[in-house]
């Protein structure tokens, strides 16, 4: 039996007696076992004739919930795959898998309310009863001429008539029962016909669609424009034509009802979304449609990737180079990405990778033939792509963050009637609050971080833990006038406003989207052209598609230039590509401004010159010449505690455990995190390295039992991170 506990094992369980008749649930099945003084929630996950426990220590199943198994065999051996690559205990990995409600015991197969005539009933029927009350008559005659009847049906024919079946049910003339509810699967046909698709487009759905019935990975490198998602659509309406399924995972919620939108205009098919705005309600109930095969198309986020898919025949990953599809927080860190490749080889599917800058590792995996490189080199509105400029912040007037060359380009394109797409990664009015006599900043009282400045809403808050306080206006330290220093983009919404009163501006960061359809409402004020010009942080680099964009202005693209992370450097290309990428969608010339104070940055100018492919290779052979990812594989383990000695104590133990490790890894650290106190509490962590996968697999397997059992681990708070994406 698999538990939702932190121990790094199965446990033995007897089988439920029934009467006489000893019967086991179906492995993959749910159950309620007592586990201490406690009753959980479990899946069998094998059955055996015999425990290396004696018969005296063995309890008994107390109950099954499932007459079917929620994970079959496939899903299970993904979810052990997880909880082996990932050194994570399986009953929290298959926690995971499954949506709250169902590990809380809520049936996998949704039922509906049936109500019938009990045999007193039928007597009392046949009696003439009730004498008086002709509601409850006439539910006793409803009932006695057509049997069971729903109470959807009931509902239906008297709105009221809950009220009569309480008294009958009382009276024991009447009973209800949940039945399960067969749900048979979802047709699927085509709504509309797509465009007429460019050869690149056409070879590369032909390409995927070749290997149909057995696995192969695919890279879809697509400049931004290309038509990737006309692809996906293509190559999904031929998996559903052979009466299969598909799942399709995107990094970000904010991109979900679009897809959304667009898989409905093509396909007359039931779509189940999953993602973490649902309620709990609303997660099992499209789990249970993706479940009962309802659903023909799966779309979601990370978690997604766990979705039951029965007759699954295409996976997809939008936008695989997003750090989105990594759990960097709690317990069972996963890559998402890498999780939809090993389920498409446990399914013998094809899984497609598509994004407009694949990640490194992505493009390794393609120089090393384990995947097939498919590329898209033309838009498909046959724009051209956008020209890319870069604006010298040493030499040029600048207000509010905005230079001047930047000002004039936004007249001319807002005169063409253009709009124009302002990218800042920074939201908020402005990232200090600063004192102009004493230099007093505004510090957050739980990190190691500065609080941002909300004029609008008159608060101080801190990005990383969430404490929010009042905006003073005077310094608390020697009563003189603060002031707000830097640029977010609530600020640099304000500037605009200032500079072209007449161009109804839009904003889109987290502190704008805070209900559903919000996201939906400054897409359609772009898309209608009410607003003219839209200011923005990372959530308008992820697909959207805005035709009437002609310029682009990246604001602060130095942020990650001089970081010591070696990602920085990527993920600053990718933003900038991507971002650029919104510009001259439709019909006319796009241009995109990159404001800098390092215009002679070989990054930049590799961007520049040869654009995301030059800058990856280059990246590529910086990253070989260091030996890091993808030309070596980390973990880093990770805690916090209420004290820095304290975190640095357990894993400074935890590495003495390894004092003698094999010649082909290496440990480095224990060290305090960037930015060591966050959220109250002081982090730190260990980084272990190695050039061979394996060497640093089988080190862990060895090595982190070890750490579990050292008192200190008590005391923090700590997990590992295999192939982690961030070294804060």
């Amino acid at each position: 039996m698999a538990l939702d506990t932190p121990v790094r094992r199965l446990f033995d369980y007897l089988p439920p007696a029934a009467g006489d008749e000893i019967t086991s649930p179906a492995i993959g099945a749910r159950v309620r076992v007592p586990f201490g003084r406690q009753r959980l929630i479990g899946a069998v996950m094998a059955v055996a004739e015999r425990s290396e426990l004696p018969p005296e220590r063995l309890k008994p199943i107390l109950g099954v919930l499932d007459a079917a198994p929620v994970l079959d065999e496939a899903a299970l051996a993904l979810l052990q795959w997880a909880a082996e690559y990932y050194h994570h205990p399986v009953g929290e990995v298959l926690s995971s898998a499954l949506p709250k409600a169902l590990r809380l015991g809520a049936p996998a197969v949704a039922s509906e309310e049936r109500w019938c005539l009990t045999n007193a009933g039928a007597v009392a029927v046949a009696a003439g009863e009730p004498r008086r009350g002709p509601r409850q008559r006439a539910l006793l005659m409803r009932l006695e001429a057509s049997g069971a009847l729903p109470a959807a049906e009931l509902d239906a024919a008297d709105p009221g008539w809950r009220t009569a079946a309480r008294s009958l049910t009382r009276r024991g003339w009447i009973a209800s029962s949940a039945v399960p509810r067969l749900n048979s699967p979802g047709d699927a046909a085509l709504r509309a016909e797509g465009p007429i698709l460019l050869p690149e487009q056409a070879a590369a759905v032909e390409a995927v669609s070749a290997t149909f019935g057995a696995f192969a990975a695919f890279v879809l490198h697509g400049i931004t424009g290309s038509g990737k998602t006309e692809v996906y659509l293509r190559l999904i309406e031929r998996v559903l034509e052979a009466g299969r399924r598909a799942l399709v995972l995107v990094p970000e919620i904010a991109l979900t009802p679009q897809l959304l939108a667009r898989f409905g205009e093509r396909f007359a098919a039931p779509i189940a979304a999953l993602h973490s705005a649902l309620t709990d309600h609303e997660r099992l109930l499209a789990w249970r449609s993706a479940f009962a095969g309802e659903a023909r198309i799966v779309l979601g986020t990370r978690s997604a990737v766990f979705a039951p898919v029965p007759e699954l025949g295409l996976i997809v990953v939008d936008e695989e180079h997003d750090g989105s599809f990594k759990q960097h927080e709690g317990g069972f860190r996963y890559s998402a990405r890498d999780l939809a490749v090993v389920r498409a080889r446990h399914a013998g599917v094809p899984v497609v990778l598509g994004s407009a800058t694949p990640a490194l590792e992505t493009l390794h995996n393609v120089a090393a033939g384990r995947y097939r490189l498919l590329k898209l080199e033309r838009r498909a509105a046959q724009a051209a792509p956008p020209v890319l400029r870069l604006i010298d912040l040493r030499g040029s007037a600048v207000h509010c963050g905005i230079a001047g060359a930047s000002v004039q380009a936004m007249e001319r394109h807002l005169t063409a009637d253009g709009q124009v797409l302002v990218f800042l990664n920074r939201r908020g009015y402005a990232p200090t609050l600063l004192c102009t006599a004493c230099g007093w900043i505004a510090p957050c009282r739980d990190c190691d971080a500065r609080l941002t400045v909300h004029l609008a809403a008159g608060r101080l808050r801190c990005h990383h833990c969430g404490l929010d306080a009042p905006l003073p206006a005077r310094c608390p330290v020697c009563g003189f006038a603060v002031k707000p220093v830097g640029q977010g983009t609530e600020r640099i919404e304000e500037a605009l406003g200032a500079l072209f009163p007449r161009a109804p501006i839009a904003r889109l960061d987290r502190d704008v989207v805070r209900r559903r359809g919000d996201i939906e409402d400054v897409m359609r004020r772009m898309s209608s052209g009410e607003a003219r010009i839209l200011v923005g942080t990372q959530m308008v680099t992820k697909g959207h598609d805005f035709p009437n964009v002609t310029l682009v202005v990246v604001l602060n693209a130095d942020q990650g230039l001089l970081s010591t992370d070696f990602r920085a450097s990527e993920r600053v290309a990718q933003t900038i590509v991507q971002v650029a990428g919104r510009a001259g969608r439709g019909a006319r010339p796009g241009e995109v401004l990159i404001q800098t104070e390092f215009p002679d940055h070989p990054l930049l100018e590799s961007l520049l010159a040869a654009g995301y492919e030059g800058f990856a290779r280059a990246a590529l052979e910086e990253r070989a010449l260091t030996g890091w990812p993808p030309f070596s594989r980390l973990a880093a383990l990770r805690d916090s505690a209420r004290s820095a000695d304290a975190a640095l104590a357990f894993l400074t133990e935890a590495r003495r455990l390894a004092q003698r490790p094999p010649p082909a890894v290496r440990l480095l650290g224990p060290v305090p995190a960037a930015m060591s106190k966050r959220a109250g509490r002081y982090h730190a962590q260990l980084l272990i390295e190695s050039r061979d996968r394996s060497r640093l697999h089988e080190f862990l397997d060895e090595w982190l039992p070890a750490v579990e059992r050292l008192p200190s681990g008590r005391r923090v708070r700590w997990a590992l991170d295999v192939d982690p994406l961030e070294l804060f």
